[in-house]
């Protein structure tokens, strides 16, 4: 389909608020398949940290595993731990998420740690939890940069509160061990960095955007090279931008802005501040689109975005022509009956 990897962050489709509809959450992985992306598990799209456990996300990871008919990555985080861990606790944490990962037939995506954040006193820390990771993998893993738009409690990650600084120790890590890492997933927000973290990264290493702003120019790339993307946008627009990547995969990279254009605004929307709050866009974007017969997320977190964010939502989506006009007006209106 394209020269450029790309998954997309699913959600989970809820049953309830405290429990997952599996066969719905499955069905829409394998629609995300179906269009040539890959499925990106148990990431924050998912609700990891915001309403899906680990033991719930461990089980999500191995049911998708072992129905993929297309790739798939899986998130590995300590997000089972409680408490005030300590760094052994930490990293004794992340080897066993990534143990039930690599089992399932996953790839690893070696997640931000909210809990290394706070025990973490200095970049050496960094050094050894990552280090120590990257030993044990038996295949190459995509490291995972998530900003603090997306999560607050990740301030001053790697080692570091200024970007710059923090660039510098996360490449340290990442030329330390080359060999071990498939790619860089980096969720900023920032086009630039982004460009000056890819130029910097050693040959071989991939770059996978999460910059849900900017990513059609990031994904076209520039004369020095390009970004493949791992996205929580690509899960409502994924006919769309599988229609813009083959256009890119035959060189046509005018028909392949074309086609996104119309996708941006809807995705700075449904990104807008507070940024981790994207989860009920999207999910009430899936429900719009008949991919699940409830908007309902995990943790009830359907309730945090307005009646007027959800409005636009909908009218963006319609012009980015990922959802059908009449059935989502059937949908809506019935919905705002029953409020």
């Amino acid at each position: 389909m394209s020269s450029r990897i790309v998954f997309a962050a699913a959600h989970v489709v809820a049953k309830d608020e405290h429990s997952v509809d599996w066969d719905a959450t499955l069905e829409f992985r394998h629609h995300l398949w179906s269009h040539g992306l890959g499925v990106a598990e148990a990431m924050d799209t998912a609700q990891r940290g915001m309403g899906l456990d680990w033991p719930t996300a461990a089980e999500l990871v191995r049911r998708s595993a072992a129905e993929k008919t297309g790739r798939i990555c899986a998130g590995v985080a300590t997000d089972h731990l409680t408490g005030e861990p300590g760094l052994d606790d930490v990293l004794n944490a992340y080897l066993e998420q990534l143990d039930i990962v690599q089992e399932a037939g996953a790839q690893p995506v070696l997640m931000c740690s909210r809990q290394l954040a706070a025990a973490a006193r200095g970049p050496e820390d960094y050094e050894k939890v990552y280090g120590t990771l990257l030993d044990r993998v038996s295949e190459p893993v995509i490291l995972h940069w998530l900003g603090t738009a997306f999560d607050p409690k990740l301030e001053g990650y790697w080692g570091a509160g200024e970007i710059p600084q923090a660039t510098r120790n996360f490449l340290e890590i990442i030329h330390s061990r080359p060999d071990k890492i498939d790619g860089v997933k980096v969720s900023l927000l920032d086009a630039d960095h982004e460009i000056g973290l890819r130029r910097a990264l050693p040959d071989g290493v991939r770059c996978y955007t999460g910059d849900d702003f900017n990513y059609p120019d990031l994904i076209a790339g520039d004369e020095q090279g390009h970004s493949h993307a791992l996205l929580g946008i690509f899960d409502p627009i994924a006919p769309v931008a599988a229609r813009a990547l083959a256009e890119l995969a035959k060189g046509d990279t005018d028909e392949f802005h074309r086609i996104m254009a119309p996708t941006v605004p809807l995705s700075r929307h449904l990104f807008s501040a507070p940024t981790y709050y994207y989860k009920t866009g999207v999910v009430f974007l899936a429900w719009l689109a008949g991919h699940q017969e409830r908007f309902q997320l995990l943790g009830g977190l359907e309730s945090a975005r307005s009646v007027e964010h959800l409005a636009e939502a909908k009218r963006l989506a319609e012009i980015a022509g990922v959802i059908e006009p009449e059935f989502a007006e059937r949908r809506w209106s019935q919905w705002l009956a029953s409020r």
